[in-house]
Formats: structure tokens, C-alpha cells, sequence
């Protein structure tokens, strides 16, 4: 949410809880990395590339372009199985993370309050999303295609 006026003490206990998982979610940048690699995330030229780590030892401008590559890598090499909801989730992942990386970026980088705070709520909110999309696929693995 982004507000136009001064928030509320119950807004302000709300913002110090999205501004922890945030600090939360920095320091589970190593197990991200992990994941990321074990998802077969890659470059261009079909070699995995390194993790997506937010470093401010490199440019904005590089940060975003290996956030969108080991994204873009990610969308295309998830693994389809024919089944709409598996697919979906698959790929969505890789799609949400990359979403994650590129707020990290933003939190190094940027400078304007209302930007920065949804860094922040992309952080928490497609966090969540992509843990709950992760709980799906291992519930149901190898998916029948749905029948619709």
C-alpha cells in the first residue's frame, strides 16, 4: 500500500513489520541464491549463471540486467509438465523471485520514499506468494494435466 498521508500508529507498527521481513529476507539472500542454482537458473548462453546477489560492488544497471537474465532463465527452463496449475506455478517463481531481486536493487539504489516502501511490500508479498506456489508444486509433483 502506498499512502498519501502520514501513517497511523497502527500503520506505522504495520510498515516496521513489512521493514523487518525485508531485513529478514536480506539475510536469507544466501539460501535464495541456493535455491536459485538448484532451479537451474542461468544466462544467455544456456550456462546457469552465477546467483542473483544484490551487491552495491555493481551498477544499478547490472544488478537489473542478472536479476532479468536468472529470471528470464528461470521462466524458461521450469519445468512444464502439461498441467495448467503445476505450469503456472512453475514458472511463476522464477517470475516473483525476479520481482524480489529487482526490489532488492531498488532498496541499494533508490531514493524515493514511495518506490522504496513497495520494494519493500514486493519483498514480503511475492516472498509469500512464491512459498505458497513451492508448497503446491511438492503436493503435487508430477501433476496430471487438469481437465477442464
Amino acid at each position: 500500500m502506498i499512502w498519501a498521508h502520514q501513517p497511523t500508529g497502527v500503520v506505522r507498527r504495520l510498515m516496521g513489520i513489512v521493514v523487518l521481513a525485508s531485513v529478514v529476507g536480506a539475510l536469507m539472500l544466501p539460501a535464495q541464491a541456493h535455491d536459485a542454482q538448484m532451479h537451474g537458473t542461468g544466462g544467455k548462453d544456456g550456462h546457469a549463471p552465477s546467483a542473483f546477489v544484490a551487491t552495491n560492488t555493481k551498477s544499478f544497471s547490472q544488478l537489473m540486467g542478472e536479476a532479468m537474465s536468472v529470471m528470464e532463465y528461470g521462466m524458461t527452463n521450469a519445468p512444464m509438465n502439461s498441467d495448467p496449475d503445476h505450469d503456472f506455478a512453475a514458472m511463476m517463481i522464477p517470475h516473483h523471485q525476479g520481482a524480489i531481486d529487482m526490489a532488492k536493487v531498488e532498496l541499494l539504489y533508490g531514493t524515493d520514499p514511495l518506490l522504496r516502501r513497495l520494494a519493500q511490500e514486493i519483498i514480503v508479498t511475492q516472498g509469500s506468494e512464491i512459498a505458497v506456489m513451492q508448497l503446491q508444486l511438492k503436493k503435487h509433483p508430477g501433476g496430471q494435466p487438469a481437465q477442464h
